[in-house]
């Protein structure tokens, strides 16, 4: 299957649009164009899972490192910080920040390759693409794939699956899930399917890399040797010795389990790491073996036997050699959930084995939340990926499923010594954001985060040094609210063990109260809310009725009159009044006696989806996002709702600072306005709307929530899935 070539257009830094693209419809709405902002993200230091890093061969300080759902990134050497390269990257495209695999020209370093997707389920919205760029990443063209790739799936540290030839650069291969493995032979711009390739792998996982073997390289000349791992148990690894024209199992390779990584270290050993599963999640048993190419001999090397000293089982993921040093080998677990996963190295091919965790010497102190409030922080979890680099053996860095560690001593572990690490992911801001809270008190903002709990953010520019909120300690937590009459009281729930997935403060996030009860019955977070004098909060589970306390907690009451699932909003002037959406139905919902009982108002509303917001000096006034049903606002308390006309699809709405001259608060949607998707802000209550972000700062899923800053106008910050808390000022 030959793929037809597509042609992109790179414009500014970053930023990429599809020549091909169908023509808009003309809308009766339209903005004026994008005002000057600013763009930054609030500082949080990793926070998701880094799937791959790889130091370029032949330029000192160029490393890539690609995420699951977090885009790409390259370290700028200067200031030793990474800058995200797929912030580009439009809402309706989300997907393409899931990064699959990526992949440098060894002997050309402006050059480099994503393999982009994060889903191939039913449901994701496109199919991947192959990303490639002439400038180290600054700008992209695009070519579609004819189907979709999972970089947010089981199996995703393992690679890389895209590879370029080292003798002749314009040849790549790609392993894929479902569809075998593909070949360009035009620097990516277009792809067929190699139909001498015998395998697919196991089903959903495919093939998890590819590796040219460059000796005797004559440039311009397609290499001849080729190895391919598969997730085949049966067959691990395939290679081809006439240059991808055929190919056969490797004879005597172990069988059994799925190779993870290979790699092929300058003295012609390939030496591989296996588990059992795909991980990142589970593994119960894996190996590592190497093989002597010249001989054809393999040799297990395995550190450090699973199921052994009575400890559960395990596999091996990460792998790197050292160029500079033949035998230099390291290897890490996966899934060692207890005691601890581990780093190995090795100077002798593997026949002895080095603990990196036995005598670590662990700074944290670049993103504090990985201690997790505990005596001492993990040395990481899911390490998918290791490398060193090339000009220096002592450098090396790890991804885990939460950040980047990397030591400058590393060649102390064969001398016995403590090896030194330290958290090098700062500029890369990977974190899923699920609820964002900025209050006309206390700090700017507070955050509610995917895996890593909530925030208190004093400072923007500085990471919070306390760490995620204690007392629980908790994981993903999808909702905040204030009581904005009641200066420091903040309400949050997350997943979490009974009777720890809500708690409430009264110094702005600095110290946290377990409430003392729950909606009975009820075993998701939910959303929460808290009336403006404090007094009330309501609690949408979503598996059980809406409950509300009127005892900071401790007992909950059923609310009367509301569906399981349905968004909440408590007006943040009048105590007695809350407002309900019933996304399933279109139906409004008001109370009048603090969130007790509610009644219908509003019918025939867009169905699908809704997000209510309130206004902090107008009581009565409650606005609602609904998607693709537009943007719809209440001044009546919400009795009626009005379609503002002036924008199209509103997937959030949030209010900051207003204007000066204006007495209403600005208002802030991601949304659509004219035909072009964007972030807008309205000074006039959405009598018009200004683009605020531009083409190079569109930071893919920006539908979960949005809020101004009530003390600085113009100041606005964005929720993203994987590219943390981006946030806008004017310049």
């Amino acid at each position: 299957m030959k793929l037809p070539r597509r042609h992109v257009l790179a414009l500014g830094t970053g930023a990429a649009i599809a020549a091909t693209g169908t023509a808009q419809p003309a809308a009766a709405a339209q903005y004026r164009r994008a005002e000057r902002y600013r763009w930054r993200n609030v500082e949080i230091v990793g926070g998701g899972f880094v799937t791959g890093i790889i130091h370029h061969p032949k330029q000192r300080g160029l490393v890539y490192a690609r995420t699951d759902i977090g885009g790409a990134a390259r370290l700028d050497p200067r200031t030793r910080r990474w800058v995200q390269l797929l912030s580009w990257v439009g809402f309706r495209d989300w997907s393409l920040t899931g990064v699959e695999s990526l992949a440098v020209d060894p002997h050309d370093p402006t050059r480099l390759y994503l393999a982009v997707g994060t889903y191939t389920n039913e449901w994701s919205p496109i199919n991947g693409a192959i990303l490639r760029s002439t400038d180290q990443g600054r700008t992209f063209r695009r070519t579609d794939l004819p189907f979709k790739l999972g970089g947010n799936e089981p199996g995703r540290s393992m690679g890389e699956r895209l590879a370029v030839d080292p003798c002749d650069g314009r040849i790549l291969y790609f392993g894929t899930r479902n569809q075998g493995l593909w070949r360009s032979t035009d620097r990516g711009e277009t792809w067929a399917r190699v139909e001498s390739f015998p395998t697919t792998g196991t089903a959903g996982i495919g093939l998890g890399f590819v590796i040219f073997d460059p000796r005797g390289c004559r440039r311009d000349r397609a290499t001849r040797t080729i190895y391919v791992g598969s997730t085949d148990p049966a067959n691990p690894l395939w290679r081809s010795a006439d240059a991808g024209r055929t190919w056969s199992a490797v004879a005597g390779q172990p069988t059994g389990l799925m190779p993870h990584h290979g790699d092929l270290a300058p003295d012609g050993h390939l030496y591989m790491t296996y588990g059992d599963l795909p991980g990142p999640y589970e593994m119960y048993n894996g190996a590592v073996h190497k093989l002597d190419t010249a001989t054809g001999v393999w040799t297990d090397i395995t550190p450090l036997r699973p199921n052994t000293g009575g400890e559960a089982g395990f596999g091996y993921a990460g792998l790197a050699t050292d160029s500079r040093r033949p035998g230099t080998v390291m290897v890490s677990t996966m899934s060692r959930w207890g005691p601890v996963d581990d780093v190995f190295r090795s100077v002798d091919g593997g026949a002895t084995w080095h603990s990196i965790g036995s005598k670590i010497v662990l700074d944290t102190s670049g993103a504090p939340y990985l201690n997790f409030h505990e005596p001492k922080p993990k040395l990481g979890w899911m390490i998918g990926d290791i490398s060193i680099d090339p000009f220096d053996s002592d450098k090396v860095m790890y991804v885990t499923g939460a950040t980047i560690f990397g030591t400058d001593d590393v060649t102390n572990a064969e001398r016995g010594r403590s090896t030194h690490w330290s958290v090098r992911a700062q500029g890369l801001e990977e974190t899923a954001v699920l609820d964002l809270i900025s209050p006309p008190w206390g700090p700017p903002l507070i955050s509610a985060l995917g895996d890593i709990g909530v925030y208190r953010h004093d400072r923007l520019d500085v990471v919070p040094p306390d760490g995620q909120a204690a007392n629980p300690v908790s994981g993903s937590s999808p909702s905040l609210d204030y009581a904005a009459k009641v200066e420091g009281f903040v309400v949050r729930v997350a997943y979490g063990g009974s009777l720890q997935r809500a708690a409430f403060s009264t110094d702005s996030g600095v110290s946290w109260q377990p409430f003392a009860g729950e909606p009975g019955g009820s075993s998701q977070p939910g959303k929460i809310v808290v009336s403006t004098d404090a007094r009330t909060i309501v609690w949408v589970p979503g598996d059980v009725l809406p409950h509300y306390s009127r005892d900071r907690g401790v007992t909950w009451t059923p609310v009367a009159g509301l569906p399981h699932q349905v968004a909440v909003a408590a007006d943040r002037v009048s105590p007695s009044l809350f407002y309900a959406f019933d996304p399933a139905t279109g139906t409004a919902y008001r109370s009048l006696d603090g969130g007790v009982n509610f009644l219908p108002t509003a019918t025939g509303l867009p169905t699908g989806s809704g997000k209510l917001e309130t206004v902090l000096d107008r009581a009565g006034h409650c606005w609602l996002a609904t998607g693709a049903g537009g943007l719809h606002r209440s001044v009546d308390q919400g009795l009626s709702y009005h379609r503002l006309t002036t924008i199209e699809e509103a997937q959030t709405v949030g209010f900051g600072k207003a204007a000066r001259g204006r007495s209403e608060m600005a208002v802030y949607s991601s949304g659509r306005v004219g035909g072009v998707d964007g972030i807008f802000r309205s000074d006039d209550s959405g009598g018009s709307w200004v683009r605020i972000n531009d083409d190079r700062h569109q930071y893919a899923s920006t539908n979960e929530a949005i809020t101004g800053d009530p003390r600085v106008y113009g100041r606005v910050y964005l929720s993203t899935n994987g590219l943390g808390i981006p946030y806008g000022e004017p310049q």
